[in-house]
């Protein structure tokens, strides 16, 4: 009888290896524009979804109330974001300007660029491939509860 073949290493060390060198190589372009890429996919889930209240886009984004509060400041002080009064009192919406358009349209043309880059470097069909297995791998945690990250990417 033969012996199932079983992964050596760890699993997740691998993913964070990864994950730290494809957001170094997307870091280097974005910052290009003056944004960090976290910045970026803020005014992007804003652009798209917006206006909208932080506990939504804390839950679109996947982060804490308290992460969201603190990366608003810079992005409302560089007036890319505008925080208004919602439907009652006690709400906020979160909006994005004419600025923070312009800036995201800046700092998108230097995401392009890193994405073109990784596809260069990586491949095509490796990173299609790659993909297809993080999205099912993705499905397979959800489903399985491990995982509260529904959103679509807006990048």
């Amino acid at each position: 009888m033969k012996t199932a073949i079983k992964p050596q290493g760890c699993t997740n060390l691998r993913l964070r290896r990864l994950g730290r060198l494809v957001s170094r190589h997307y870091d280097a372009h974005v910052s290009v524009s003056g944004l960090k890429t976290t910045q970026y996919s803020l005014l992007s889930h804003v652009l798209h979804l917006g206006p909208l209240r932080p506990v939504d886009l804390a839950r679109a984004m996947n982060i804490e109330a308290s992460t969201l509060t603190r990366n608003l400041k810079p992005m409302v002080g560089g007036g890319w974001l505008t925080q208004t009064e919602g439907p009652d009192a006690r709400s906020r919406l979160i909006s994005i300007t004419e600025e923070g358009r312009a800036k995201r349209a800046q700092a998108q043309a230097h995401w392009r660029e890193a994405q073109e880059g990784l596809n260069e470097l990586l491949g095509v069909e490796r990173v299609l491939a790659l993909h297809a297995l993080l999205d099912e791998s993705l499905e397979i945690l959800q489903q399985a509860g491990l995982a509260d990250d529904r959103r679509a990417d807006h990048e």
